[in-house]
This record gives structure tokens, sequence and C-alpha cells, in this order.
């Protein structure tokens, strides 16, 4: 088995490439990079005024921006996991044997509504509170782990207690860029782990860290999708340029 926290190691492995950046749009929801594909990663929540790293990144290779995953500066790691998702998630077959998710009325929660028939009646722990998952409350044993709770979530810190004992856990793969992803997937152990979210690199090696199925997503629009994050999209991308996929893989 694979110990979680190899995923830096591997990810840095895997985008040792003289593939250049073409472009980086960090927008208030998502940071997109093309590159040899296009890649996502959830932008930081804080805003800020001064990365003096701003006009220099296009050129780049993905080799030399892939290391700034290991940053402990948010803004650092987001844009090497948009730039490491830009090359990993272009040529991975992972996506190809996933199977496509469709939901006409909130395809940003098309994971939760795909997985509702195996997870009814199950201690269910979501980790990040996705928008319109209160609609699920009611059908499913749910306790929402965030790191800025509202008051029907509990803070990340009581992830010590709740994970051991939950039946399915879903992670989003942002968790990787804020480094929370080795301790949360070890907690994880005793559950079925789904590992989501348009951050996600579509890796086999998951399945050796514990992790069952992945939620990623694909891309479908382009143009559209870069014009949506540009303009400040969050959920909207699920409707104008990519589509949830999931595949399981333990």
């Amino acid at each position: 088995m694979i110990q979680p926290r190899e995923i830096y190691k591997l990810l840095l492995k895997l985008t040792k490439t003289d593939t250049l950046v073409e472009e980086i749009i960090i927008g208030l929801t998502w940071t997109f990079c093309q590159a040899e594909g296009i890649g996502l990663c959830m932008s930081p929540g804080q805003a800020t005024r001064t990365l003096p790293w701003s006009g220099t990144l296009i050129n780049t290779t993905v080799a030399n921006l892939a290391p700034w995953l290991e940053s402990w500066d948010s803004y650092q790691a987001t844009v090497a996991m948009a730039a490491i998702n830009a090359v990993i998630n272009s040529k991975s077959p992972l996506l190809c044997l996933s199977q496509p998710l469709d939901s006409k009325n909130y395809p940003n929660l098309a994971v939760f509504e795909h997985f509702l028939p195996l997870i009814r009646g199950k201690r269910v722990v979501v980790v990040g509170r996705y928008p319109g998952l209160s609609q699920y409350e009611q059908e499913i044993n749910l306790t929402v782990l965030e790191r800025q709770p509202t008051p029907q979530d509990l803070p990340d810190t009581a992830c010590e207690y709740i994970l051991p004992e939950a039946d399915w856990v879903f992670l989003t793969a942002t968790s990787i860029v804020n480094k929370t992803f080795p301790r949360l997937v070890e907690l994880s152990q005793n559950a079925k782990l789904v590992l989501m979210g348009p951050t996600l690199p579509w890796l086999e090696e998951f399945a050796d860290m514990g992790i069952n199925y992945l939620a990623g997503v694909a891309i479908t629009n382009p143009n559209l999708l870069r014009q949506t994050i540009a303009e400040g999209g969050g959920t909207r991308i699920f409707e104008t340029g990519v589509q949830y996929h999931v595949l399981k893989i333990y």
C-alpha cells in the first residue's frame, strides 16, 4: 500500500516534462491552466493583491511550476495543481473508462445523486459544504466537515473523531492542495472513500492509497469553460464546460 503522503512525490514525478504553460487564469472559484491540456484547481478562498509572480508564468515549463504544490502559499499550490492536472488529465486512460454522470437539476451534485442508492441508511461524511448539499440531509445520515462551518456543519478539526466511524466519506481533491489529504485518507480507511471534484488528477495509484472511487470531471467545452471561469463562475462550470465522471478503482 502506498502511503497517502506519497501523493506529492508521485505528482512531481509524473510531471517532469518540458510542456509549456500557455495560460493561467485565477478565477474567483476555479483556477484554469492551459498546457498539454486543460487543468483545474479550486482557487484559494482569500483574495490577495500581492502575487509577486503575476505576469511571469506563461511559457514556464510545468516541471518548474509543479514543485509549488509543496508550498504552504495557497496560491502557489493552486497554480501548481492546475498545471499538474493539465498534463495528467489530458492523457489519463482512466477518464475513458469512467462513467459520465447526468443531472438535469443539479449537475454540480451529480456525484451525490449517483451514490444516493448506496449511501441511504449509512453514516456519510462529506469534507466540504457543497452548494445545494442540504437537500440530501433528510435522506442520509449526513455530517459535513467544513473549514468555515455553518451552523449545520462541524469544524474540520472534528475529522479525528468523525471519519473513523463513517461508512462513506466524500473527500474533495482540494485536500491535496491544502495538505490535509494524507491525514484525511488515513482516518477514512474504515469507510468507502470517494475522492472527488474538478481538482482531481485521474490516477490509478489512488487505489493503493485506499481510495475506492474517483469522481472527477471531463472537459466538455474548453472555450466556454475558460470564459465561465474568467467571468467568476463557480458551480456554473458544470452547466457550461465540464461534466462529472465516476470510476470504481478499488
